[in-house]
């Protein structure tokens, strides 16, 4: 048998594509969002108004299914769209779960 011959059996063989990745999105674990107490929309509801442009902030937010928590510098704060920036990720104010001050 040739040596390409020999390797080739070796080669990893995917009888169906997309396989992989459809396996790996059916492990995700899907969470259901947290709707907030008025107690904690309260304090969110403070700590939105004490956050700046340029300040550093941690946000832990919902989106598809899951809780993200980005850490970065406030790009933009838009009360009107009701979107809160940081570095690249938009986040809507309805999905942020919690404000940490870095």
């Amino acid at each position: 048998m040739s040596p390409d011959k020999r390797a080739a059996q070796f080669l990893p063989f995917q009888a169906v594509k997309g396989l992989d990745e459809a396996l790996r999105a059916k492990e995700k674990i899907t969470v259901p969002k947290i709707e907030l107490s008025e107690e904690m929309f309260e304090e969110l509801d403070k700590k939105m108004h004490d956050i700046r442009k340029g300040s550093i902030i941690s946000c832990v937010y919902f989106h598809k299914g899951e809780y993200l928590k980005v850490t970065g510098m406030v790009a933009r704060l838009d009360e009107v769209a009701r979107i809160l920036q940081i570095v690249n990720t938009k986040i809507s104010f309805d999905d942020i779960l919690d404000i940490i001050f870095e």
